[in-house]
């Protein structure tokens, strides 16, 4: 027996609430630069300090030591989904945040405006983020002139911000394949290939994002600042185990952005719109909160400032968000997880492979006697450094969710 069926025999169905609640890119690393502290650190959070004195903490390695998870795998982790078993595209996810209705056979790809350069070199991977409004005149333009390429269908869809999305719906169509995205400035856009070289749908897909670019990059030649995208996340739709047949809980998802609205419809989790800031995130939890078991909220904003190495702007974002805390708290959940889906540190503008911390609140998590909830706090918290995918089933531990394995 493995251990994800011994979970499953031992769970019991109960009358608990838990929450999760990811500070997007929360973690971070101390520089003589930032006075050594991080922005979690430098931030005023009175409310977190005050449950930290309560809780149990740790910090998590989203996959394994060394290895920098993009935001799918570290919010599958989160859902207790072992991200090397269960690989998802972004494109998948973000086409489903979207409200994309997917087909099976579609492969979706997730994109970016980028500002290339007179010899197609990347100066700016998200074109200095441009509106919205942009992007969707943007989509539109591609969308009136690339409907189809041979016997595939093309459908385009704005995101928020310099982020969208392509899908790719035809006959024989595969994923994965590597990205049409240097990850970094100062690169051409490399041109993508298939995982497998042997698969006949991925080769046909790899001509086919091939096709897409030489019929969609002149037609925004002259935009200003976006005249180029990136791809990535080229995959097609995988079946994944429903969260609540794992888990027994009822669960939905308060998230702002279409991408971790798609990873929680991917898994099951009913997705609540409306909500647009932290604020009315946690008002709309207590309104919701005799109708789901499982509550996922998700707070974009330390990630964002992380990627763009503003320390101030990072540090702020957690202010604010700690500001918000005591409306959550107005109906505490049995249990509590508060944590990031991996680090994002400023110093590196990116996601990174630094363990995230996490606190766990319950009536029998125990009480670190932490003063605050650091990173270096975290160092020393009971629950050590531990893989992120286990992170549900101490949830359910905590609410008293499990039977008894053994005599």
């Amino acid at each position: 027996m493995n251990l994800d069926a011994l979970y499953s025999e031992l769970t019991l169905k109960a009358n608990a609430k838990l929450a999760l609640v990811v500070l997007d890119g929360l973690g971070d690393v101390a520089t003589r630069e930032q006075g050594y502290v991080t922005p979690l650190e430098a931030a005023a959070t009175p409310n977190l300090d005050a449950l930290a004195k309560d809780s149990a903490q740790g910090r998590m390695f989203p996959l394994g030591p060394g290895i920098t998870p993009g935001s799918g795998p570290g919010h599958l982790g989160l859902f207790g989904y072992d991200p090397l078993e269960y690989q998802v595209g972004r494109g998948v996810i973000e086409a489903l945040g979207l409200g994309m209705e997917l087909l099976p056979g579609d492969v979706c790809a997730r994109a970016n405006f980028a500002t290339l350069d007179t010899k197609g070199v990347v100066t700016d991977r998200r074109a200095g983020r441009i509106p919205t409004e942009t992007c969707e005149k943007l989509c539109a333009m591609l969308a009136a002139k690339v409907k189809k390429i041979g016997d595939t269908q093309i459908l385009i869809q704005a995101g928020k911000e310099h982020r969208f999305v392509v899908v790719f719906r035809g006959k024989n169509l595969e994923g994965p394949l590597t990205d049409a995205d240097p990850n970094r400035e100062g690169f051409a856009i490399p041109t993508v290939k298939p995982r497998d070289p042997k698969n006949a749908g991925q080769n046909k897909m790899a001509k086919l994002i091939g096709d897409f670019y030489k019929l969609a990059l002149p037609i925004i030649a002259n935009e200003k600042p976006a005249n180029g995208f990136l791809m990535r996340g080229i995959a097609h739709q995988p079946h994944l185990p429903l969260f609540e047949d794992r888990y027994k809980l009822k669960p939905a998802a308060l998230a702002v952005y279409p991408m971790y609205k798609g990873l929680a419809q991917l898994v099951g989790m009913k997705k609540i719109e409306g909500p647009r800031t932290i604020k009315e995130q946690f008002e709309r939890y207590l309104a919701e909160y005799d109708n789901f078991d499982f509550f996922f909220i998700h707070y974009k904003y330390p990630d964002k400032y992380g990627e763009d190495g503003n320390f101030p702007a990072k540090r702020k974002a957690i202010e604010e968000f700690d500001e918000a805390l005591p409306i959550l708290l107005r109906k505490k959940p049995d249990v509590l997880a508060i944590t990031g889906d991996h680090s994002t540190p400023c110093v590196i503008k990116g996601h990174s492979w630094h363990p995230q911390p996490v606190l766990l609140h319950s009536p029998y998590s125990g009480c670190d006697k932490l003063e605050r909830f650091t990173e270096t706090g975290a160092n020393c918290g009971s629950l050590g450094l531990f893989e992120a995918k286990y992170l549900i089933r101490l949830m359910q531990a905590n609410a008293r969710l499990f039977d008894k394995f053994g005599a």
